[in-house]
């Protein structure tokens, strides 16, 4: 296994606490904003749960995803949904959990979340990094990963892109998951699934969405997310998971119903986040950095033009801590990601520091 990235990001975050107004931490998209009192109301209603939960989600949550899929990411065909200990727990296990070894390939972006390349690293498989659709090498591309919007770019894939892409995995009989984490928060492009009609052709075989609660709903504290698409995998999926005790706990299930019927929280929040970006946007560029990409999610792709790591020291003097672009990839050597996933006041500290 690789090393844990954000370990060698200690010695800048030691700097960064130096300060002496503090550390504006813009490394890790953390929420920090209150979970919304409808979901906490949920999770205490719910708080007492003797027996084991069900893997497969209860009936109420179940409807729920299935329900939000339908009308949030226009997908009219029936969708097998399964509730999973947050995102990450699904990335990192879902190509042990689809049987594939070092006879696959796992096609995954360029630029990606590190989390990609240890999954199919621990099912033995082999990893192309790549964002065209032209994997080759050994072995059968099993699956595909698409990333949109993207971390950390924040790069949006359109519609004709994804029908691409489900046209080439569907022609190979490859799997095609797409990590959708941060569908919400569109910004200058409005995402869209890879279930949506418009790309699927109210098909989802071979398809799967991963989705989290983390980011919309302040829920990273609950382990809170799911994975959607073709019925007969996500079967498949649930068998696996029922054998290795991959379960949800109920309470955390009734506030993920509970959020995902509510989309006043979400909206509140999108408008903090939106607030927060332009202040960053402003002050990073005003301070000589260029940003590419960022037409959504939760982070700013950023450069100085000069190597990501001496980025991140400068930043850091000024108490700013922010992630390397070398974290996700090769081609992000002279990027930094910096997170929105501070509070205001936080937010306006680092706006400060970069106008001085």
């Amino acid at each position: 296994m690789p090393d844990f990235p954000w370990d060698t990001l200690a010695p800048y975050g030691k700097r960064a606490r130096e300060h002496a107004d503090g550390i504006v931490d813009l490394s890790v998209g953390t929420p920090v904003d209150p979970t919304p009192a409808v979901v906490r109301n949920a999770l205490v209603a719910a708080a007492d749960a003797p027996g084991y939960p069900l893997t497969a989600g209860t009936p109420p949550l179940r409807d729920a995803i299935a329900a939000w899929v339908r009308n949030r990411l226009g997908a009219s065909a029936p969708v097998g949904v399964l509730p999973t200990i947050g995102s990450k727990e699904l990335v990192a296990w879902l190509p042990t959990l689809l049987g594939l070894g070092p006879s696959d390939t796992v096609q995954f972006p360029s630029l990606a979340y590190p989390t990609y390349d240890v999954g199919i690293r621990l099912a033995g498989a082999r990893g192309v990094r790549s964002d065209a659709t032209v994997a080759s090498g050994p072995g059968k591309t099993a699956a595909i990963w698409v990333n949109s919007p993207s971390n950390p770019t924040g790069r949006v894939l359109g519609v004709p892109h994804l029908r691409k892409v489900v046209a080439w995995a569907r022609e190979r009989g490859t799997v095609v998951i797409s990590d959708e984490c941060y569908l919400e928060l569109g910004w200058d492009a409005e995402p869209v699934s890879i279930l949506s009609d418009e790309v699927s052709d109210g098909d989802v075989t071979g398809l799967l969405a991963v989705h989290s609660l983390s980011k919309r709903s302040n829920l990273a504290g609950y382990r809170a997310g799911f994975v959607a698409g073709d019925p007969a995998i996500v079967g498949e999926l649930l068998a696996v998971r029922k054998h290795a005790g991959m379960i949800v706990p109920e309470p955390v299930q009734a506030a993920m119903a509970a959020a995902l019927g509510d989309a006043s929280h979400v909206a509140e929040q999108r408008a903090l986040y939106s607030k927060r970006r332009a202040s960053m946007r402003e002050a990073l560029t005003g301070a000589g950095f260029r940003i590419e990409h960022s037409e959504a999610g939760l982070y700013l792709w950023a450069t100085r033009d000069e190597p990501c790591w001496d980025t991140v020291g400068w930043l850091a003097e000024r108490g700013i801590l922010v992630a390397p672009g070398a974290f996700y990839g090769p081609e992000g050597a002279r990027h930094v990601r910096v997170a929105l996933t501070a509070t205001d006041e936080r937010v306006a500290a680092a706006v400060k520091r970069l106008s001085e």
